[in-house]
């Protein structure tokens, strides 16, 4: 555990920290890359965001999809053109209101999602079965205070409502929520 002052970091620390984190930062790119990398052929990664947040959120419409990922209306129509093409999302007017389309993810959206999701988790498991168990539950308690400090709501056990690649729809450090 890192000491410090009250109200006054030890920069020392603080930048051990950071390289640590940094070198983790790493590992986890690389494992999302590898993750990914079977089906490159089929989506690219902000193809990929954009089923992840349809994974998140459910059907959803244009201007809900662009803003979460973050994007202009037209980018996010262009992705979603060509992932309708590709079979992993499809269009439906929305029942509340039938002058919105709502955009959702088919069976094969939701088995690349689920597929990327799970070979991401088994990877991460072999790593941290090759750590010591206390230095594993260590590192649930920092991870968890980091996130909790980036504003980043955790991941549940399992299940659809799991946030596969770390990209929601929170503000970020600092931000009222």
């Amino acid at each position: 555990m890192i000491e410090r002052a009250e109200g006054s970091p030890d920069m020392g620390d603080v930048d051990a920290v950071t390289r640590a984190v940094l070198t983790a930062s790493r590992v986890l790119v690389g494992v999302s890359a590898r993750s990914l990398a079977a089906v490159e052929d089929k989506v690219t990664l902000p193809q990929f965001r954009l089923l992840v947040v349809l994974s998140v959120h459910g059907a959803t419409n244009l201007s809900t999809v662009a803003e979460l990922l973050g994007v202009n209306p037209s980018t996010a129509m262009r992705m979603i053109d060509r992932l309708t093409g590709a079979g992993l999302t499809d269009r439906h007017a929305n029942p509340d209101n039938r002058r919105e389309t709502l955009i959702r993810l088919t069976e094969d959206g939701r088995r690349i999602v689920d597929e990327v999701t799970t070979r991401r988790r088994e990877e991460i498991a072999a790593i941290v079965g090759c750590m010591d168990p206390a230095q594993g539950e260590a590192l649930v308690d920092a991870l968890a205070a980091f996130a909790e400090a980036a504003g980043e709501p955790a991941v549940p056990p399992a299940g659809h409502d799991a946030y596969p690649l770390g990209w929601t729809d929170m503000p970020g450090p600092g931000a009222s929520i």
